[in-house]
């Protein structure tokens, strides 16, 4: 016998507990065998395959900016078009896309976004003209307002191409163009108004919760929708949203050159066919995107033009690129592939 057989019968064999015959004897302790570590080479093919699909896509983006520019000179005909400012050479209509809710998102449908480009084409003497591709319903009237401040402050033509929408704040800021297109069915106007305090005091009761706001004055949780507005805070918020709305008012007739009355008229927070808006005065012609592109250039004075799309500048890190491809089953490998390598310390920081 071993010595292993040696010691683990010495220990078996020390006086135990009496057990009641038929019960199942102790047996001894083991250790599961650890499973097979998978080999590393699959990882290291699929980091390979990345590698390769970085270096082509940065070639790719080297040649195309190289070709841009290039080419730069050649683009000089109606209609052409480049994909950034900094490589024009000839006049050009530049244009700037405000879509979707307007709001603080750092986009061109916000202050901060839009005056960005809107300074880039006053500053470069190669953009002679703007269109406003708009496509929004509005959002937040005090971004309107700001977006609306540097538009009218802009030197250069511009023109509006309204898409479906073309509402609320997004039409005040339009409105300080000096021409609007608009297509036949789009939703045109919506000069208004409105602000939303929901009452939940009554699900409270329901379900048997009850809120106590420690407050500094009467009416400080008026907008928390824990309880009714009393009639003197009702009376105040709509004389608070009846003077941002004749801002709005004074805005659009500006804008439009007409009179407040006429305007007024229309405030009825209701969006316009665009053939109606045309009737009415709030839009000043049907046309298409193009259309709008060879007004801008008739206002700046130019013949020949190539257009150039003024757009925040974006840029992928390693984590965008896998959250770009990860749709992909393939990436989901690669990513927990990656992963692994970063905590056996393959990778480093």
């Amino acid at each position: 016998m071993s010595d292993q057989n040696n010691w683990q019968q010495q220990v078996w064999q020390q006086p135990q507990p009496q057990q009641p015959q038929g019960y199942p004897q102790p047996q001894p302790p083991y250790y599961a065998p650890e499973p097979p570590k998978k080999g590393k080479g699959w990882i290291v093919g699929l980091a390979a395959i990345l590698a390769i699909f970085l270096l082509l896509v940065i070639g790719m983006i080297s040649c195309t900016s190289a070709f841009s520019s290039s080419m730069g000179s050649f683009s000089s005909f109606s209609g052409s078009s480049v994909s950034d400012v900094d490589y024009l050479t000839e006049d050009a209509v530049g244009v700037i896309s405000i879509d979707g809710t307007i709001q603080y998102d750092g986009t061109t449908s916000s202050p901060e976004g839009l005056k960005a480009q809107l300074d880039k084409a006053e500053n470069n003497p190669h953009v002679k003209a703007i269109v406003l591709r708009v496509n929004s319903g509005g959002g937040v009237a005090t971004a309107g307002e700001e977006m609306t401040a540097y538009l009218k402050e802009f030197s250069k033509p511009v023109v509006v191409s309204s898409a479906s929408l073309n509402a609320s704040a997004a039409y005040m800021i339009s409105s300080q163009a000096d021409y609007i297109y608009t297509a036949k069915t789009t939703s045109i106007g919506s000069i208004g108004t409105a602000m939303s305090i929901t009452d939940l005091s009554g699900l409270y009761e329901k379900l048997g919760i009850r809120i106590d706001d420690i407050t500094s004055s009467d009416s400080k949780d008026s907008s928390y929708g824990n309880r009714p507005l009393t009639d003197e805070e009702r009376a105040y918020y709509q004389d608070m949203v009846d003077q941002i709305n004749e801002t709005f008012i004074e805005t659009v007739a500006d804008g439009r050159g007409m009179s407040i009355e006429d305007v007024r008229a229309l405030a009825t927070g209701l969006t316009f066919t665009g053939m109606t808006a045309v009737d009415n005065g709030l839009a000043d012609e049907i046309g298409t995107l193009d259309d709008a592109k060879e007004k801008a250039a008739e206002l700046a004075g130019i013949s020949k033009y190539t257009t150039v799309t003024l757009a925040n500048n974006t840029s992928l890190d390693m984590m965008d690129l896998l959250d770009i491809l990860g749709s992909s089953s393939a990436t989901d490998d690669l990513v927990a592939a990656l992963k692994e390598l970063e905590q056996d310390g393959a990778i480093t920081r």
